[in-house]
Parts: C-alpha cells; sequence; structure tokens
C-alpha cells in the first residue's frame, strides 16, 4: 500500500512515540549506566579486573547477536506482542541483575537483558514505520528518536553517576524496572495492533544458529585470552571455530529459500565500507567508556556522578557533530570525505588521551580529548548509517538497518574484550619490571595499562581512515545521498486494527 493510499493514521500515535522513546531510551542508556556503577560492582562482588570486560560485553554480545533474530522475530509474532514481550523481560532480567549477589549471575543476567533488548530495538523502528505514515510526521518522529538515542549515552552516565552516589550501584539496574513499567503500560493501552499485509517471513533457523554461535565465539574467544592468555588452546579453539561458522553461515545463505540476511546487501561497496565503519568506530569506543571511567575515578579519585559528568561535553559535540553532518555536510561531501574524517580525528583524540599522567587535571587533559572523540564519532555515524540503507530493496531495508545496530554492538564487544586483554598485560608487564611492587608503581601500572588501550584506539581510527577512504566510492559512482530520500520505504504500510 502506498503511503498516498494509506488509511488515516492513528490519534495515539504521538503517544505511540513516545512509549517507543521510552523503550529507546532503556536500551541505549544500559550500554554506559553500567560502566560507572562497575567499580562499586567489583568492590561490592570481588570480581577480578580481568573478569570487569564481562559485564559490558555479555550484553553487547546477546545484544549484537540476536538483532538480526529479533527483526524476525517482530514479523513473525507481531510487533505489539513482540514490544510487550521485549520490556517484560528486559524488566525481569535487569531485576535479576541488581539483586545478584554473585559476578556468574550478573553477568547472566546482563546477557539476558541483551536478549530481549534485541527484541525492543528493531521492533520499536518498525512500529515507527507502522505508525507513522505521513511524509513530514515520519521525519519528524524519526528525528525524536534519534536525539533520544544520541542522547542516552548522557543520560546513562549521569543516570548512573547519580544512583550509584546517591543509592547503590544495584539501582543502575533497578531503574529499567520502572522505565519498563511505564512504557508497559503505554504500551498495552496506546500502541496499535497492524494487520499484515503481504506473506509471513519465514525464519531461517540454520542462519540465526550459525551467525549467533559464530559471534559468541569470536567474542568469548578474544575475553578468554585475557584469563587464559593467548597460547591457551580454548582462546583459538573458538576464535578458528568462529571463523568456520561464518564461512559455513555465508555459504548457507547463498542457498537459502529465506535468508537471514542476504548477501547482497552486505556485498554493495559502498554498504560494506558503511557497516565496517561503524563497527570499527564501535571497537575504537566502547572500550573507551571503560578506561576513561576506571581513570577518573580510581586515578584521580572522582566520584561517579562527578564521572558522568566529565562525559557530559564529548557527548554535546557528538550530537553537535551529527547535526552539523546530517544537516549541512553528508548531503555535500559525501561519506568519501566525512567518514575518514571522522576516523582521523578520533585517532587523534586517542593519541591526545596517552598523555594522562596521574597527576593530570580534568581541564584541559581530560575534556579536549573527549570533545574531540565526541566530535569524531558525530562526523562518522550519520554518513554511515545513512549510506548503510541506500538503495536497499524495500524487502530488506528493516534488515540492512539492523546490520547497523549488529555491526556497531559487535564492533563494541570485540573492541572492549580486546583493549581490555591489552590494557591487563601492559599493566601486568609494568609491575614485573619494577619489583619490589610499590603503591606507586601499581598507580603508573594502571596509567600505562590505560596509555595502551588508547594507542590501540587510536590505531582502529586509523585504520578505518584508510580503510573507509578507500572503499567508499567517489560521490557520482553509484547512488547518491540524495537518492536516499527518494528511496523505497522498508515494509508496505500495513492497516492499522483499531
Amino acid at each position: 500500500m502506498s503511503e498516498s493510499s494509506a488509511p488515516a493514521v492513528d490519534n495515539r500515535r504521538w503517544v505511540t512515540l513516545i512509549v517507543v522513546g521510552l523503550a529507546q531510551l532503556m536500551v541505549v542508556l544500559d550500554a554506559t549506566v553500567v560502566n560507572i556503577a562497575l567499580p562499586s560492582a567489583q568492590a561490592d562482588l570481588g570480581f577480578s579486573d580481568g573478569n570487569r570486560q564481562w559485564i559490558v560485553t555479555a550484553y553487547s554480545l546477546a545484544f549484537g547477536s540476536l538483532l538480526l533474530l529479533g527483526g524476525r522475530l517482530s514479523d513473525l509474532m507481531g510487533r505489539k506482542r513482540t514490544f510487550v514481550i521485549g520490556l517484560i523481560g528486559f524488566a525481569v532480567a535487569s531485576a535479576l541483575g541488581g539483586a545478584a549477589g554473585s559476578f556468574e549471575l550478573l553477568v547472566a543476567a546482563r546477557a539476558l537483558q541483551g536478549v530481549f533488548g534485541a527484541l525492543l530495538a528493531p521492533t520499536a523502528l518498525a512500529v515507527l514505520t507502522t505508525t507513522f505514515v505521513v511524509p513530514k510526521e515520519r521525519a519528524r518522529a524519526f528525528g525524536v528518536f534519534g536525539a533520544i538515542a544520541g542522547a542516552g549515552g548522557a543520560v546513562g552516565l549521569l543516570l548512573g553517576g547519580f544512583l550509584t552516589e546517591a543509592f547503590d550501584w544495584r539501582w543502575n539496574l533497578y531503574i529499567n524496572v520502572v522505565i519498563a513499567a511505564i512504557a508497559l503500560v503505554g504500551a498495552l493501552a496506546f500502541v496499535p495492533s497492524v494487520a499484515r499485509s503481504g506473506p509471513r517471513p519465514k525464519l531461517d533457523l540454520p542462519g540465526t544458529v550459525l551467525v549467533s554461535a559464530a559471534l559468541f565465539g569470536l567474542v568469548y574467544g578474544f575475553s578468554n585470552a585475557e584469563t587464559d592468555g593467548w597460547d591457551s588452546p580454548l582462546t583459538w579453539g573458538m576464535l578458528v571455530g568462529a571463523g568456520v561458522l561464518l564461512v559455513v553461515f555465508v555459504l548457507w545463505q547463498r542457498r537459502a529459500a529465506h535468508p537471514l540476511l542476504p548477501l547482497s546487501i552486505v556485498l554493495d561497496r559502498n554498504r560494506a565500507a558503511a557497516y565496517l565503519s561503524v563497527l570499527i568506530a564501535g571497537a575504537g569506543m566502547f572500550g573507551i567508556f571503560l578506561f576513561v571511567t576506571y581513570y577518573l575515578q580510581i586515578t584521580l579519585g572522582y566520584s561517579p556522578i562527578q564521572t558522568g559528568l566529565s562525559f557530559l561535553p564529548m557527548i554535546g559535540m557528538l550530537v553537535l557533530a551529527a547535526q552539523l553532518g546530517t544537516n549541512l555536510l553528508v548531503p555535500r561531501l559525501g561519506p568519501k570525505v566525512m567518514v575518514p574524517a571522522g576516523m582521523t580525528l578520533g585517532a587523534i583524540g586517542m593519541i591526545w588521551l596517552t598523555s594522562l599522567t596521574a597527576s593530570s587535571e580534568y581541564v584541559p587533559n581530560v575534556l579536549l580529548p573527549l570533545m574531540t572523540l565526541g566530535f569524531a564519532m558525530g562526523t562518522i555515524m550519520p554518513a554511515a548509517m545513512q549510506t548503510a540503507t541506500l538503495g536497499v530493496d524495500r524487502q530488506f531495508a528493516g534488515v540492512a538497518s539492523a546490520m547497523v545496530n549488529t555491526s556497531q554492538q559487535v564492533g563494541g564487544s570485540i573492541g572492549t574484550a580486546v583493549l581490555n586483554t591489552l590494557a591487563a598485560t601492559a599493566a601486568a608487564d609494568y609491575l614485573a619490571d619494577h619489583v619490589p611492587v610499590t603503591e606507586a608503581a601499581g598507580v603508573q601500572a594502571a596509567i600505562a595499562s590505560y596509555a595502551t588501550a588508547y594507542w590501540w584506539g587510536a590505531g582502529f581510527f586509523a585504520f578505518g581512515a584508510v580503510m573507509s577512504a578507500l572503499l567508499f566510492r567517489r560521490r557520482g559512482q553509484g547512488l547518491s545521498l540524495s537518492d536516499a530520500q527518494r528511496a523505497p520505504m522498508a515494509e508496505a504500510e500495513p492497516s492499522i486494527v483499531h
């Protein structure tokens, strides 16, 4: 059904936007809110530095590896039903994490949050797509949705600092129960059910199992390298197994009648460059939140809420750069200029952070590199995300969008695991070279470990700059970004059932 012939829109649509926005806020802030609470949680539950990345990785891995499945289940079960299940499941998982009395239960709860987050994120986008059928209203709704997604990181950092300092680290998880309960009431009352138009899609179960197992093996292998070392048979067994499963997944997608991820989507040169850019940027950035948080709290002695406030200028620059990029620069320059420029800025910001010492001050030593990194991310993401769905057939545009989220989350999981591994190794090497170990040596070992992570993060961005400059087509080759506005929508508009 075309938009011009679509039925009258539902008057509940703006309340639906609020409900969907709450769900999106919950999913986005959960990627950062726990970072602020990590030092307190580590002190309370007594887990090691080598294991701390699992609190972040468990959520990111489950979320990133299951996003494509979440989108498919939304089509199979109905969007409202999937949305409600996602909200309830996320709330239950958050309550379990908040009440966790051991490291293992906390990691399991975080993974369960990721599972239900993977249901919520694609379903929220699908609800917006089918609720807002008038082009101008659709643009406004997605603008608000994008603003919530962009501000979610800042809200998570601030909320995490406030809850940890004023109450307890466990409230960083309990707060999701409150948000989910409000969204659930709104979803049941205001989110419309929709009648299916077109044939019911079928689930590619073998493809789902293959890609989920491959991604799990990949991140588990990197994480295991920290605890058991790079010479561990389990480490390389998981990494090699993940590679084999990915190859089998690709071969299966070539012959599957209803592939989970049609290969034509990722084989396009521009879209491949966009997905890789999002993955590399995620790998470089997700780990940095972890290390800067530890530096501010442990080395400089910041309180949790001070740490949260310290990241605000970075988020502000990200939002500013994203607005400039979306409205002014991307339409004029295209991704071949914007993405490499952002990657270069990211490398500069990371190298700048390597100069931090135990006596550095927030202004200018921390503030300026964080603002540079924020502007870098805001420069990379709009161009990459617009290009990632450009020219995709209407029936696959949703899958292409899910691939953006998957790339970012998987990149974050890999980046967190790899950077934490390298940082822990650097700290151990420093202490081995400074025997007997004194308190001052311990402080310097931590500084050395952070600097190692920043240098590798700079390497990620430098590689991304070269890769994106080579892969993205020049303007005039293939589709232009202006064509994105005329590209068909992800799916036909179904009728709203009252």
